[in-house]
């Protein structure tokens, strides 16, 4: 893989830790804030409907733009967002901080998925795509715990300067290593922005970003509620938040690496594999999570199930978009988001039930199983790309 593709992961990795690290933050959030653990859940779903609508707003705006600078651009916003965040002491501005870090994540991302996928052959998407999420798989490993103990130790604003600062040799070595020329230039045929819109109208690639926004959904809603399942479910210290989140990282990175090998020419055999097991342990991780060893290892696995799915359907929305080359990073990054826009915002609503902290591991489950009903009819479409003749 070249050089730049790892670059890019680098400031994949800066975002995102900011995107993940509000699961181990939101307890003191909402504490120092005065609102609800609830309230303060919402900071992930405004993240998520920034990069929704971000995407492929500022992908469209972004054709004609020199790659380089849009990247600059997008970084130094994201970092500068995260500046203000530290230093706010309203529940509101800091709302609208993670909106405007969203926006700059969407316009990178989506930029960055494109050029991911431009400087490789075509087979070899799904491996791209890998490395640019191992970024995001990294930062739930070292970014988002280590966060969660800079919390921890200094407050809840510290992980915030951390980001901000992170941001800063990723846009170094962006300026040094990406190319300068504009996106469009670079898109095979340069097809006009109103043939890559029409792509939406697809039926095969609204399936694969519902089944992508779907299985982020179970995985957004459970994670982003992870604290309160340790503490007062298992009944751990606050530091062991941050070994859960190392754990969900480390499944992540382990499933998304073995998913990238396989996605390209397999997906069937992961989402074949990897469906039932993850529908399966999301119910499981709600009746044992007051075992600590149970809670540890489910936790790893149920990482590991989600990015090897998520990014394996993924994957197909870049297939199934190949003819929209400036936009279909903007379209996966969509998926990604209605996924972690809506998964918070149903996971909190149970926290209110008889469920109560394990109410979102449950909505998960039922999250997952809907993907599944949904996929199963379809699953030539799915696993092959064949779509045309199944769906038109």
């Amino acid at each position: 893989m070249p050089l730049p593709l790892y670059l890019l992961a680098v400031a994949v990795f800066a975002m995102g830790t900011s995107e993940f690290m509000l699961a181990g933050l939101l307890p003191d959030i909402a504490s120092d804030l005065d609102v609800t653990v609830g309230t303060a859940g919402t900071l992930t779903s405004a993240f998520a409907v920034g990069m929704v609508v971000g995407a492929p707003l500022v992908a469209a705006l972004a054709r004609n733009w020199p790659r380089r600078s849009s990247l600059l651009g997008f970084i130094l916003t994201f970092a500068a967002a995260h500046a203000v965040g530290a230093i706010t002491t309203s529940f509101p501005v800091l709302f609208a901080t993670r909106v405007v870090a969203a926006l700059a994540n969407a316009g990178f991302l989506a930029v960055a998925l494109t050029a991911a996928a431009t400087l490789v052959s075509p087979d070899k998407k799904g491996r791209a795509l890998a490395v640019l999420l191992s970024g995001t798989t990294v930062a739930t490993i070292a970014g988002v715990p280590g966060g969660s103990v800079l919390g921890t130790v200094l407050g809840w604003r510290a992980p915030f300067w951390a980001v901000a600062a992170l941001c800063l040799p990723a846009a170094l070595g962006i300026a040094k290593a990406i190319p300068a020329g504009r996106v469009k230039e670079e898109a095979t045929g340069g097809p006009a922005l109103q043939a890559e819109l029409a792509r939406l109208t697809r039926p095969p690639l609204i399936l694969v970003m519902l089944l992508g926004a779907l299985v982020n959904a179970a995985t957004f809603g459970s994670f982003t509620f992870l604290a309160p399942v340790v503490t007062d479910t298992a009944g751990l210290g606050e530091l062991w938040i941050s070994v859960v989140l190392v754990l969900f990282g480390a499944g992540s990175f382990a499933g998304v690496t073995v998913a990238g090998r396989l996605s390209d020419q397999r997906p069937g055999l992961v989402i074949a594999v990897g469906g039932p097991l993850l529908l399966i342990g999301w119910p499981a991780l709600a009746v044992l999570a007051d075992e600590p060893v149970a809670l540890f290892v489910l936790v790893f696995v149920q990482g590991a199930l989600s990015f090897a799915l998520g990014s394996t359907l993924i994957t197909r929305v870049l297939y199934e978009a190949a003819e929209a080359p400036t936009m279909a990073g903007s379209y996966a990054t969509a998926a990604l988001n209605v996924g972690a826009a809506i998964g918070p915002l149903i996971a909190a609503a149970t926290l209110s039930t008889a469920a109560g902290d394990l109410g979102p591991l449950w909505a998960s489950g039922l999250l997952v199983a809907i993907t599944l009903l949904i996929a199963f009819p379809f699953r030539t479409v799915v696993a092959a790309g064949r779509s045309a003749e199944v769906l038109q």
